[in-house]
């Protein structure tokens, strides 16, 4: 069972949420929160697996709870799905920064939430198509001061490290890294989390964005960020796989006709002029076998003249 905690300032949105969350199978709503500080006390008594949070709330943002959520619980840290009406803000790539493992819009189809819940649980990052679509050509316009900051940290990897990481940076699964550099999964996880350690890293969407903050990852073309996990990926998981399309109603034979026999079936080719149809043959008496110099018809009879 997957345990979700809600939090959003506005009571119909949050109540709508959490009625569509019960009545899902496999997933629990552990807990309701209006504002930020009630979403922490709320993690810290129910331990729920993923958080819903709304972006922009008084007192305290969705942004700062997030990240005061992941740094008290570092041992078990949940999964926070940010949930916005906006396709792309500041907040967004600040909370991307903070340790969100994902974005949705609030307009999501309900079938495609509950979907993405279970998939933020499995470990995976999910974004909305809008979302990514922006979030990449932020990355590409504006130049990050950081960058030349973060750097030399990278120095303090190992090159099987750096690998892994950079790999990382381009939304690949633990088990396709795995595949790519031809080592088990659970070599995979013990160089990111070496490298996690030693660049102060809380969850595996910080360890993203400071793979392009570094320079490690270089968007382009051919940059794999195309493959996140997307909500169009997310729809396709929970979608049923479509029934074959009903084949069309054979036509009810037409009863045999009269000309519908072998026979005229053999003499039925085309006729030399296309325009005209060739006629049903016939039927007509069998031909009986003739001898020279006879005929079929019967002779009368000599005259007495004719007798010897």
């Amino acid at each position: 069972m997957i345990k979700v905690l809600v939090v959003d300032d506005q009571v119909l949105i949050r109540a709508g949420l959490a009625a569509l969350i019960r009545a899902a199978p496999g997933l629990d709503v552990v807990g309701e929160a209006a504002s930020g500080q009630e979403a922490i006390a709320l993690t810290a008594a129910a331990r729920p697996d993923v958080i819903l949070m709304d972006v922009r709330m008084p007192s305290m943002n969705g942004v700062t709870a997030t990240e005061r959520i992941l740094s008290a619980h570092r041992d078990q840290p949940p999964r926070v799905v940010i949930l916005t009406t906006f396709d792309l803000d500041e907040y967004v790539y600040n909370a991307l920064r903070a340790g969100a493992s994902g974005f949705l819009l609030k307009d999501t189809p309900p079938e495609r939430l509950i979907a993405a819940i279970h998939t933020i649980a499995s470990g995976d990052m999910l974004f909305a198509p809008t979302v990514t679509q922006r979030l990449v050509k932020a990355y590409t316009r504006r130049p990050d001061p950081d960058v030349t900051r973060l750097a030399p940290e990278l120095d303090a990897l190992t090159a099987r490290e750096a690998e892994v990481l950079k790999l990382v940076g381009h939304a690949l699964p633990n088990a396709e890294i795995a595949t790519r550099l031809n080592v088990s999964e659970a070599t995979v996880k013990t160089h990111l989390n070496r490298a996690m350690v030693k660049l102060n890293l809380g969850s595996r969407a910080q360890a993203v964005a400071l793979a392009y903050e570094s320079g490690l990852v270089t968007p382009g073309p051919g940059d794999r960020r195309a493959r996140m996990t997307s909500e169009s990926q997310v729809s396709s998981r929970s979608r049923t796989t479509a029934p074959p399309p009903r084949p069309s109603p054979t036509p009810a034979s037409a009863p045999p006709s009269s000309t519908a026999s072998p026979s005229a079936a053999k003499w039925s080719k085309p006729a030399p002029t296309p325009t005209v149809s060739p006629k049903p043959a016939q039927p007509s008496k069998p031909d009986q076998p003739t001898m020279p110099g006879t005929s079929l018809d019967t002779p009368e009879p000599p005259s007495l003249a004719e007798r010897p």
